[in-house]
């Protein structure tokens, strides 16, 4: 039997397990940088699993770390799963919804790391006949920036692997399909926050005043054209004002106003025009109207870029495992939401792909929806895909 058959009659074996550990998980969800439940629940599930080495608290940040040796030498292989939750009251009425109020797994987080547990046990049990080793990286804090991701390349991750691999599950692509694509997949992000300084005043004398809306106001508008008359329609860019904190009296003109905005881009060329075009409307805007613009401008997760190779490696490699929950392997679009697991793949080749999981006869929920769900099919095909991966670079 072949490494991967055998890896895919185990997981099969272990599927019950695998959604129990899921749900578990789902019912207990923890925020960014605060996941300490998590973190001990992590730890204890490998006191029984013959891994090699296990480390916790890496990166300060309450990362876990296995090592899995091979019996023969070879690559060492890493692979990455995150698991914290977001701020969102649940309204799945599932039974094994959230029991801490105000936090969900409402990104899949924990069917990511469902997966990971049990695939690193297979491996485990199995790493004798595997050419080479594996690094489970179970992250903290994808959701909130700085990220998990960054304080774990930096501690050091990443020495000595020879390439790095993710899977995210999406509740907007069909069960039973998975997607890859090569290059520039997901979008990088950054933040600001502005203040314009006005001069406050009676509404019934306007010209004793210096209206901070009004200017803020220009900002908003001005801001838009960025992407409309400065990318290069070829390239994808996104300016988004979420907060505008204007509120006062009805007949008081306003001598502040503060905005908050989130731009995100598909290479590193437009986020760095992008930031240059929102401090030159700043100072035009402070020009314009006599007022003083305070911004604070903070990129934080860049593009998430595959590597072509690796990710063609994984593709073929699914594709070949026949795996029989897998209809199809697809090539996907870029992917508009952001991910720190980009800061993986600064630093190493890889690759991350995604595993349908829109729920079957219900209406898929977006990602950070208070009602999103997965289909859980989607558990077993993550480890299945994974383990092909894996055998393909260690078999």
């Amino acid at each position: 039997m072949s490494l991967i058959d055998e890896l895919t009659k185990k997981l099969e074996a272990k599927q019950d397990r695998l959604i129990e550990v899921r749900r578990y998980l789902h019912a207990h969800p923890e925020l960014s940088f605060q996941e300490e439940q998590t973190a001990a629940y992590l730890k204890d599930f490998y006191k029984n699993v013959p891994v090699d080495s296990i480390e916790t608290d890496f990166g300060g940040n309450r990362g876990v770390v296995v090592n899995i040796k091979g019996g023969k030498p070879g690559p060492r292989l890493a692979l990455r799963a995150d698991f914290d939750a977001l701020p969102i009251q649940e309204e799945t009425n599932l039974p094994f919804a959230s029991q801490n109020k105000g936090v969900m797994h409402a990104c899949g987080h924990d069917g990511h790391t469902a997966y990971m547990l049990i695939l690193a046990e297979t491996l485990a049990e199995m790493k004798d006949q595997l050419n080479g080793s594996v690094r489970i990286i179970h992250q903290p804090a994808e959701e909130m920036p700085p990220g998990g991701a960054k304080s774990m390349v930096e501690a050091g991750v990443l020495n000595d692997v020879d390439a790095v691999l993710g899977i995210h599950v999406m509740s907007a692509m069909e069960t039973g399909k998975v997607y890859y694509r090569s290059g520039q997949t997901q979008t990088g992000r950054a933040k600001f926050s502005l203040k314009i300084q006005g001069k406050g005043g009676h509404g019934a004398m306007p010209h004793t005043a210096n209206d901070a809306i009004v200017a803020a106001s220009a900002f908003v508008m001005n801001v838009q054209t960025i992407v409309s008359r400065r990318i290069d329609p070829f390239d994808s860019a996104v300016v988004t004002i979420g907060s505008f904190d204007g509120k006062g009296q009805f007949n008081i003109i306003k001598d502040a106003v503060e905005l908050e905005g989130d731009v995100r881009t598909l290479s590193s060329e437009s986020r760095t025009q992008v930031e240059e075009e929102v401090r030159k409307i700043t100072k035009g805007i402070e020009a314009m109207y006599g007022v003083e613009a305070q911004l604070d401008y903070v990129n934080d997760y860049p593009v998430l870029v595959n590597d072509e190779d690796v990710t063609l490696k994984v593709k073929e490699a699914i594709e070949q495992a026949n795996i029989p929950e897998i209809n199809a392997v697809l090539e996907t679009g870029p992917i508009a939401p952001s991910e720190d697991f980009a800061y993986y793949l600064q630093e190493k080749p890889g690759t991350f792909i995604y595993v349908g999981a829109k729920p079957e006869g219900k209406e898929g929920f977006p990602h950070h929806h208070p009602k999103f769900e997965i289909d859980e099919r989607s558990l077993l095909i993550s480890a299945k895909a994974m383990a092909a991966a894996v055998a393909s670079y260690l078999g």
